[in-house]
């Protein structure tokens, strides 16, 4: 008999306790309330605005925050609404960390769960080709990837998606050094399960705590990286935004209209601390000795 049948309570899952863990943490429950508030507005705000992100408005240029009606940021060198190309900007950076991360998380999973599942050779052949790849200055290798291939913005996805699955790969090849040593594995493998069916339905499912966490320190990283691509001129191109692009094109006019750099460059700010806070609680919530 357990302790839950003892007082008549259910036990509790794994989740609700780290539910709990979080609103124990009321910075990584305001992070998470401004994200999702950041979230909807770049999805929504570009369906509803008064104004394309490309349309212009000749007698409106470069007018400061509510200096010209609508304009609720003000405009750029040219007359587009700022307001909108901020919150379309930030669907594209969004759309790039999320889709980026879902690269890395494909990659980094299937690569550390095989080598941590079948360990000896496999796992140090495997993981001396990560510690290669660490080594390569990973700007340089996506500004290369981007100039062989294009700017299509599939293809920034793949490329930053193929350099940035390494941090995924070790943690979870730990998790799966820890998790192939279960009873549960062992369990399976008398069954006659296959190692690719233990790994698919056995080891996978149970990092998926590990990986929620690293997904979502993954997530700004790739939206810095696409920003900084931009910033650059190598990423989203005209007449498509990003917050990075945005951030660009502010800084070139930043002494006659600083708005045009400002409220972008907030935003970026206020997302990756978010994503960056919200990574820290999902972590320590995680960690039983956090408790």
């Amino acid at each position: 008999m357990n302790a839950a049948d003892l007082s008549g309570a259910p036990a509790r899952s794994p989740w609700q306790d780290v539910r709990q863990a979080l609103r124990r943490r009321p910075a990584v429950m305001a992070s998470a309330a401004l994200l999702l508030v950041v979230v909807l507005l770049c999805l929504l705000v570009p369906l509803f605005a008064p104004y394309a992100y490309d349309q212009l408005d000749l007698q409106s240029i470069a007018a400061p925050p509510g200096a010209a009606g609508m304009h609720l940021f003000g405009t750029d060198s040219v007359g587009r609404d700022l307001f909108v190309r901020t919150f379309h900007g930030g669907r594209m950076s969004l759309l790039v960390g999320f889709a980026g991360t879902l690269v890395s998380l494909a990659i980094g999973v299937a690569w550390g769960a095989v080598a941590g599942y079948f360990g000896g050779r496999v796992d140090q052949s495997m993981m001396r080709v990560v510690d290669i790849l660490y080594a390569l200055p990973f700007m340089f290798l996506v500004i290369l990837l981007m100039v062989l291939f294009g700017r299509h913005l599939l293809l920034m996805f793949l490329a930053i998606g193929l350099i940035n699955w390494l941090d995924m790969a070790r943690v979870v090849r730990g998790q799966a050094l820890a998790l192939k040593r279960r009873e549960f594995v062992d369990a399976a493998r008398l069954a006659g399960l296959r190692d690719a069916e233990i790994i698919r339905r056995h080891i996978v499912p149970n990092l998926i705590g590990a990986v929620v966490v690293c997904a979502t320190l993954t997530i700004p990283q790739v939206i810095l990286v696409e920003s900084f691509l931009s910033f650059l001129g190598l990423g989203v191109q005209e007449p498509a935004t990003s917050w990075g692009a945005l951030v660009n094109e502010g800084a070139a006019d930043m002494e006659a209209a600083p708005w045009t750099l400002i409220f972008p460059a907030g935003f970026l700010a206020l997302t990756l601390l978010c994503f960056n806070l919200v990574g820290d609680g999902l972590r320590d919530a995680l960690d039983p000795k956090s408790r």
